[in-house]
């Protein structure tokens, strides 16, 4: 419930789930899997978000949620908050923890000369650009395994 009553909450300040928790996200596929060739969402909520994306190395199917619900179960039962994890040839790799002090150390970069400009943040905020902005397409082909809970 935090979420929505801070500025993250609000559309015109975060500009989505999509930009403000998913911007990471994004940069760090592009980083790993290349250039954006191609980019679908299939859902766009105040809590959460979906689509498909097509890298020069990879396609992903994505999901982005601030919603306690869209947990998977066996996260629910722990008390967890948070849940990340990428599916990568059939094997999953989960990446839940260690991100407690991640601004802060980020920050820390920075003030000390550190940090990333411009080009090496570009490919991220084009992609969360184009996915608040683009039209929804029905979930056909590959969407992503959760969007099968949500109703249209």
């Amino acid at each position: 419930n935090w979420y929505f009553r801070s500025w993250k909450g609000d559309l015109n300040k975060s500009g989505g789930v999509s930009t403000n928790i998913g911007v990471h996200f994004f940069d760090m596929l592009h980083f790993i899997f290349g250039d954006v060739t191609k980019n679908i969402v299939h859902l766009r909520e105040e809590s959460r978000a979906a689509g498909y994306l097509e890298y020069e190395r990879a396609r992903v199917r994505w999901f982005l949620s601030v919603d306690a619900k869209d947990l998977p179960d066996e996260i629910k039962i722990t008390a967890k908050r948070t849940f990340r994890s990428l599916k990568l040839n059939g094997e999953e790799f989960e990446f839940s923890e260690g991100f407690t002090d991640l601004h802060t150390k980020v920050y820390q970069d920075i003030l000390s000369g550190g940090g990333f400009g411009l080009e090496e943040n570009r490919s991220a905020i084009e992609t969360v650009s184009q996915i608040r902005n683009q039209s929804l397409e029905r979930k056909m082909g590959d969407y992503h395994p959760l969007l099968k809970m949500v109703k249209n």
